[in-house]
């Protein structure tokens, strides 16, 4: 273990934000904010991300490790993490990464992608220079939502048919998307040339784009590609499929408790799903095996320091004890900071003394009588996060209309049997509410217990034509009998009775005839949050801590029980005079008369204790992109999620412990639609904390989502402008031909020889590229001016050379005379060149005939010094691209640069 003294992390920032080093000569090194994305197979990194919490900052400690790192950067980084996480007083979540498999949070932190290069520190990497431009690489860009992009032969052979590549020439970067990849790909792989361009070279790099189902469209850029990979005479690769864990691989987890005998590390298995909180003793420390997917250590707060110390180690011996792959993610928690990756696989996690909701605090093991809240109703659209944690839309005061299945048809029910719910049928309620002088609807499909499969599948089918028939804007809710959630407990008003079979239906015919007694246990205390439920007629079901109705043929009782309260009995009354219409007859617990316990079949013992107070789970909500862009279905959980990560060519699913809902991009095609309603029920029924497979699943749709979704993410914006798509992007680049040029010097493509480099004036020159050492045959770049006149080899159209070539079918450019290519010139994009910057005066609030030549006005801010840039957005240029684009637009109108 490298010796290193507290003051060595004493650069350390608490801000939120990214900070990482490199371990150079065992040493800490901190990589430049413009490099932060860029990783080299040779090295090792040390990543901490500081996050504001309501309780204040939580961080995070990852340890990165190049799949061509040394054993002793890697026992260093380790070491480092370990020191680093104790400096910080012991808090932090610290995890493995390796190389192409890095957990779903590592991966957020970088939204443009991650690049892996060539080489190690030899490469120079420290010197980041956005004029640096001696570079010839192609990146294999792949994933949709995290990318990754790695660095690979410059040979047409690298290609395939289904993923993204990048030819970066320094001054030029051509995307090539082969035909089989999706828009979202695409997307993302133009977002991360952008990110090269604007990042590390400062605005002066152009990018051309060639899709390879149409490269015959774009002629001039597949002629540069020829001179650079050379000629394509083998058909390319298929795409090899992106890995994903299966759920139930995910849902196999196991806890091992873990000590250390006369120096042996020894693993018990104590348990396997469900896993219950109580099973983690604060004295010890322990493995969760998540399937060979992830591993998780848990550290005790009273455990030895020398078991903490030794928690990663541990976690990597057991995982090469277990044989699994070495790539496998390792996540250490704390006692009393566990991640809310691990809080989910536990069957109930509560955080003691920890605030809920409303302010309501709750202590672990102190019995007491529920109490229930009224809140304000008035809050709820002026707080969207209120209307998710109490799961409330409105104040419950909209219109309400209900149907039942008959004949696997709609039968409207009337009013004065709305909230009667019977287990043998199947209904459809459409909920009509107001907001911002627009309806807005919500649509519970509830399912009997009892019902047939053809009703069952035929309330399916007809929400979807109601859906239809209110221009899709209703939020779907399907609601399973006996969990019923709060908004639809308080549109009946207190009147909400759940029958357990039998049915409404006026055709009672093959339907077994109602019992003559039956019992209703009433819960609530106030018309928001009473219910009652039938249950079996007999003594065992009653509960001290509620009020009961008996219904029998000749009286109606309302029995009492000691820890009921008087709103409960006044709720109950209500009740009772919808179940029956016979007398009602009053009585406490205690005081009953014969009749009573006949009814009930005899006196037998049932729950007289207080009920303890339950303590409410504290789970944080997760997002899963619901995707078959790939070619098969997957789930991909995204991390610290936000607005901007709703795709709307997806299903997205968010999982918020008490709700599963599934929000439905405008562009998501049927088959996702269909087949994430199934993965949301295998998603529940495989989960590793044994969750509630009655569970609401609520289908929203874009545009029309309610404060009970929005609600979950922070700083939701109901008028935030669509997110640029991949169309739009290639459409604002311009065509190739009318844009100005750079010569590239392409003379002896041989690209296994080591070459000088010279670049255009104010550049540097360099033996090498940032990518790795000794950059073969880098390209020579020489600025001129746009002319007219003929190329020596081809024709030149608007100032490029080309040579002649044919297209074949298949997509193959053959040149049948190819020699080397002098002087051919690329499409750039309009930025500034070493005659910029220009001043802000000629910039700011200056219309398209009055900037300076040459000057983009869509992208006036490139053209800012960096003095200039920073006092103007109060920001740097990283932090700006890091915006959300419709943030960015906003920013520049209100400066006069839009």
């Amino acid at each position: 273990m490298p010796a290193v003294k507290p003051e060595a992390f004493k650069s350390i920032s608490t801000n939120p934000g990214l900070q990482i080093w490199t371990i150079e000569k065992m040493a800490l090194v901190p990589v430049p904010e413009k490099a932060h994305g860029a990783f080299f197979e040779g090295d090792c990194y040390i990543i901490l991300y500081n996050q504001k919490t309501s309780t204040g900052v939580s961080s995070n400690i990852h340890y990165w490790i190049g799949k061509e790192s040394s054993q002793d950067e890697q026992g260093a980084a380790a070491a480092y993490v370990t020191q680093m996480d104790d400096f910080l007083g012991g808090s932090p979540i610290q995890r493995r990464e390796v190389q192409g498999s890095e957990s779903e949070t590592f991966r957020s932190y970088f939204k443009c992608g991650i690049v892996y290069k060539k080489g190690g520190l030899a490469s120079g990497f420290r010197h980041v220079d956005t004029n640096m431009y001696s570079i010839r690489r192609v990146l294999h860009v792949k994933g949709k939502k995290h990318v990754s992009a790695t660095e690979v032969d410059v040979s047409w052979n690298s290609f395939n048919k289904g993923d993204v590549f990048l030819l970066d020439m320094g001054k030029v970067i051509i995307q090539w998307n082969g035909h089989q990849s999706s828009r979202a790909e695409r997307l993302k792989g133009v977002q991360l040339a952008q990110d090269i361009r604007d990042r590390e070279r400062g605005g002066r790099t152009q990018i051309g784009i060639v899709d390879g189902e149409n490269e015959s469209s774009s002629p001039e850029l597949m002629q540069i590609l020829t001179a650079v990979l050379g000629e394509r005479r083998v058909q390319l690769k298929e795409p090899t499929s992106d890995e994903q864990a299966d759920q139930l691989q995910k849902a196999n987890i196991r806890l091992y408790h873990v000590s250390d005998s006369d120096g042996n590390l020894v693993v018990q298995e104590i348990a396997t799903r469900p896993l219950t909180q109580d099973l983690l003793k604060h004295e010890d420390c322990y493995i969760l095996d998540q399937g060979g997917f992830r591993i998780f250590v848990w550290k005790g707060k009273q455990s030895s320091n020398e078991e903490k110390c030794a928690a990663l180690s541990r976690a990597v011996g057991f995982i090469k004890a277990k044989g699994y792959p070495a790539t496998t993610n390792v996540e250490v928690v704390n006692d009393g900071a566990e991640s809310a990756l691990f809080k989910q696989l536990f069957k109930k996690w509560v955080t003691k003394d920890q605030t809920q909701g409303l302010g309501k605090t709750y202590s672990v093991g102190k019995i007491a009588k529920v109490e229930q809240v009224k809140f304000d109703t008035n809050q709820l659209h002026a707080r969207p996060e209120l209307a998710a944690q109490q799961r409330m839309v409105d104040d419950a005061s909209g219109t309400v209309q209900v149907w039942r299945i008959e004949n696997l048809e709609l039968k409207e029910v009337e009013p004065r049997y709305h909230g009667q719910f019977y287990g043998g049928d199947c209904y459809l309620v459409l909920y009509t509410y107001a907001k911002a002088g627009k309806p807005q609807y919500i649509l519970y499909i509830w399912q009997g217990r009892h019902a047939s499969q053809d009703e069952v599948a035929a309330s399916a089918f007809q929400a979807v034509e109601l859906d239809k028939k209110y221009g899709d804007q209703p939020v779907q809710v399907r609601v399973t009998m006996g969990k019923e959630p709060p908004h639809f407990q308080a549109i009946f008003k207190g009147k909400l009775i759940i029958y357990e079979g039998g049915t409404s239906r006026a055709d009672k015919k093959n339907v077994q005839q109602e019992p003559p007694v039956r019992l209703f246990q009433v819960r609530g205390t106030n018309e928001y949050n009473t219910k009652s439920t039938e249950v079996a007629a007999r003594a065992s079901s009653l509960n001290s801590n509620d009020v009961f109705v008996l219904k029998t043929e000749q009286v109606c009782y309302l029995w009492c029980g000691k820890g009921c309260s008087g709103d409960e009995r006044e709720m109950a009354k209500t009740v009772a005079g919808i179940i029956s219409k016979r007398d009602k007859t009053t009585i406490l617990e205690g005081q009953e008369p014969a009749d009573f316990w006949v009814a009930l079949g005899g006196k037998a013992p049932y729950a007289s204790d207080k009920r303890f107070q339950e303590d409410e789970p504290t789970y944080q909500p997760r997002l899963f992109e619901c995707s078959n862009q790939t070619g098969r279905f997957i789930m991909t959980e995204i991390a610290e999620f936000t607005q901007e990560d709703l795709d709307e060519d997806d299903v997205m699913l968010l999982d918020t412990w008490e709700e599963i809902f599934l929000w439905i991009g405008k562009s998501a095609n049927e088959y996702e639609k269909s087949e994430s309603l199934i993965a949301a029920k295998e998603y529940l029924q495989t989960h590793p904390a044994g969750r509630d497979l009655g569970t609401p699943i609520v289908i929203v749709k874009q545009g029309s989502e309610p404060p009970t979704f929005t609600g979950w993410f922070n700083a939701w914006d109901p008028h935030k402008e669509p997110s640029r798509t991949y169309e739009d992007i290639k459409k604002s680049m311009g065509d190739v031909s009318a844009i100005s040029q750079i010569t590239v010097d392409l003379h002896n493509t041989n690209l296994n020889k080591n070459n000088s480099v010279s670049v255009a004036p104010g550049g540097p020159v360099s033996p090498g590229a940032p990518g790795g050492p000794g950059t073969p045959n880098v390209a020579v770049y020489k600025p001129h001016r746009q002319t007219s006149q003929e190329g020596r080899n081809g024709k030149m159209r608007d100032g490029i050379v080309f040579n002649s070539g044919k297209t074949v079918p298949d997509g193959k450019v053959v040149t049948p005379d190819v020699k080397p290519v002098p002087d051919v010139k690329l499409p750039e994009t309009k930025v500034y060149d070493a005659k910029g910057p220009f001043p802000r005066e000629q910039l700011v609030g200056k219309a398209v005939d009055e900037l300076p030549e040459g000057v983009d006005p869509s992208r006036k801010e490139a053209y800012l010094s960096d003095e200039d840039f920073s006092d103007i957005f109060q920001m740097s240029r990283m932090q700006f691209q890091d915006l959300p684009k419709w943030k960015q637009q906003n920013i520049k109108k209100q400066h006069g640069l839009f």
